[in-house]
């Protein structure tokens, strides 16, 4: 299937969103845009009335009040243009999942295999038109089979679409500014007779390449429709989409569940044919007037169980502090399956674990779904011999991490670690028979304890790569005071190599 892109082009994007919002001033008076260039002010943007005028982008604010007196001047603020192309993209989404940003002010839509549940790409392309103009912008917007041959047409012609295998036809007559190329290049293409694309097709392209560079050649290969080089959408696409568009906006709240569920019926029976299973689920809402409402859901490990996930759906609508709005109703429903994995048919376990790793599968994604992704953690090994670094807390929702086995102590030997430690470790005051043994006792918040039994040391060296030189090693003793408690302690830096006067810590508590 030959692939066709819509690009869409907002020349008075800056002027308009001013208009929209009621802060341009009388409408009758041309309204620019300016910015500060190298201490001058130049004109950013105009508005169709400064453009009619004869106003162009980089005149100087002074020469444009000379020929102009009464004129509007707003200053420019690029941020906010950026947004409003973010939001129009975000608009345009219900469309295609392929959406990419086209500066300056414009999209490219790939809408291959799409464009025939609107019409047609005649009736798209009107749509788009109607929807823009109600917003208050104005749109030109042409269709090709490439994306840089559909932004030529729509920047520099008047062709609406061109029909598969006519891009070369229809682009032979714009003009070498189609190429976009420094005011140098146009000059000299100019002054050498070649004043459109169809002069420059008759000549080799070795020699254009030769004179002007090989990117020049590059870009008119894909004007004329010989070379398609694909778009980057603003949103990676995702591995299954399904949706729903309604003829009439959809305001029956109580009705989305179901129309959910017959979307996640027809993702899994699509994933079931591919062997695999949904990781994390976007369910995408199209209001009528523009805005789009996204639901993430994201499960543990491979599913495809329409209840299961209705259920994530259920508990997600209960914990958004903003309820789902249909305003004046909604015009589509998207369900895309962002991470797919491989899922074979779940064989029975005679012992049972298979049934509890399952319910604690469905908690985690239950919890996932009502507190968010960063706040359900789990533990996870680390291959380290610092205590501190031994394990990490993990989004419980990653599914499988590469980590280290967990050190799993002997039935009959007490733990070597306990599973309480201080973070910071915790100073405390000791007394030892020698500077290099165990202590006989320690004071730790303000009570002594006697110890009665000591076990060590255990010697840990720094990770002097990650600590620096000036991290000393450390000696750890398992110790228990007359009362039966149990500590970790262990002594900061070597006696005699390291340090005069090691400083002693708690780091952990026994149970």
């Amino acid at each position: 299937m030959q692939r066709r892109y819509l690009a869409l082009w907002f020349p008075y994007l800056a002027s308009e969103r001013l208009r929209r919002r009621g802060s341009a001033g009388p409408d009758e008076r041309p309204l620019v845009l300016v910015e500060k260039d190298r201490g001058a002010l130049r004109l950013a943007d105009c508005d169709s009335q400064a453009v009619a005028l004869g106003l162009t982008r980089g005149l100087t604010l002074a020469d444009a009040r000379a020929r102009i007196p009464e004129l509007t001047v707003v200053e420019a603020d690029p941020a906010a243009d950026q947004r409003l192309i973010e939001w129009l993209a975000a608009l345009c989404d219900r469309f295609t999942p392929l959406v990419a940003l086209d500066p300056p002010h414009g999209l490219v839509l790939d809408i291959t295999g799409c464009a025939h549940l609107f019409g047609g790409e005649v009736a798209l392309r009107q749509r788009l038109g109607l929807g823009m103009r109600r917003l208050g912008l104005t749109l030109f917007a042409s269709i090709a089979g490439t994306p840089q041959a559909a932004r030529a047409l729509c920047r520099f012609g008047d062709c609406a679409v061109s029909r598969p295998g006519e891009d070369e036809r229809r682009t032979l007559s714009l003009p070498v500014a189609a190429l976009e190329a420094s005011s140098e290049t146009v000059i000299a293409l100019s002054r050498a007779g070649l004043k459109t694309l169809g002069d420059l097709t008759g000549r080799p392209s070795h020699t254009l390449a030769a004179r002007f560079g090989e990117a020049l050649v590059t870009k008119l290969r894909r004007i004329l429709g010989r070379e398609d080089a694909r778009i980057t959408p603003v949103r990676p696409p995702p591995d299954c989409v399904v949706e729903r568009h309604f003829p009439d906006p959809l305001q029956d709240t109580d009705g989305l569940e179901a129309i959910v569920a017959r979307l996640l019926g027809e993702a899994g029976r699509l994933l079931e044919a591919r062997g695999e299973g949904g990781r994390a689920f976007e369910i995408s809402f199209f209001r009528s007037d523009g805005a789009v409402r996204r639901l993430a859901l994201e499960t543990g490990r491979p599913s495809r169980d329409t209840a299961a996930i209705l259920r994530l759906y259920r508990e997600r609508i209960d914990s958004l502090a903003d309820p789902l709005d249909p305003g004046f109703g909604f015009d589509a429903i998207r369900l895309g399956v962002l991470v797919c994995e491989p899922l074979g048919t779940p064989q029975a376990s005679l012992d049972g674990r298979a049934v509890e790793e399952e319910a604690v599968a469905d908690l985690v994604d239950r919890l996932v779904a009502r507190f968010g992704r960063e706040r359900v953690l789990r533990f996870v090994a680390q291959d380290s011999h610092q205590p501190e670094r031994e394990a990490a807390l993990v989004p419980a929702a990653s599914g499988k991490v590469d980590a280290a086995p967990w050190l799993i102590s002997q039935p009959d030997e007490p733990p070597a670690r306990p599973l309480q430690l201080f973070e910071p470790p915790q100073p405390v005051e000791t007394l030892a028979e020698v500077p290099d043994g165990p202590p006989l006792r320690f004071r730790w918040r303000r009570v002594l304890h006697e110890i009665a039994r000591a076990e060590g040391p255990e010697r840990i060296a720094p990770d002097w790569w990650r600590d620096g030189p000036s991290e000393h090693t450390r000696d750890y003793y398992r110790v228990e005071d007359a009362q039966g408690r149990r500590f970790w302690l262990f002594r900061a830096g070597l006696y005699g190599r390291e340090t005069t006067a090691p400083r002693w810590y708690l780091h952990g508590l026994f149970a």
